[in-house]
């Protein structure tokens, strides 16, 4: 099977799409734990938020091990990418991700995702900053 991405820069045009992430994490059960996350790659690292005192954060905090799949939209050819890695949890930079990460997932023209947005903004302290810095990028079809 041929590869999804013939180099770089088309694995970054797909990932500058509007796609959903999951971020799959380890907890305490037997199996890992997946959940769906908006995300930006910055080309070295994929920045994401979460709500501070979230099950999430309680998990990264335990496991910082994580891996970050983004896949194909439905009518796409079938592509994946994957970014495994360590993620670590910081306040600075969030409010300017989420306002960027909300221009690029929703229609801010809507008023009450507006009002969303703005509510995530407007309360310090109350999301983090989720970063991967990846050690392995695995892709495929």
């Amino acid at each position: 099977m041929p590869a999804p991405f013939a180099d770089a820069q088309a694995r970054d045009a797909f990932l500058r799409e509007p796609r959903l992430a999951i971020l799959m994490m380890n907890r305490a059960a037997a199996a890992p734990i997946g959940v769906p996350v908006w995300f930006e790659w910055t080309g070295s690292e994929v920045l994401m938020f979460a709500a501070a005192g979230s099950p999430k954060v309680k998990r990264i905090s335990k496991d910082p091990n994580v891996s970050v799949l983004v896949t194909n939209h439905i009518n796409e050819a079938e592509a994946w990418v994957a970014f495994d890695g360590q993620v670590t949890v910081q306040e600075d930079g969030v409010a300017e991700l989420i306002g960027r990460l909300g221009a690029r997932y929703w229609d801010l023209s809507d008023p009450a995702k507006q009002a969303q947005l703005d509510s995530w903004v407007q309360a310090p302290g109350a999301t983090v900053l989720l970063q991967l810095s990846p050690v392995r990028i695995r892709s495929g079809a």
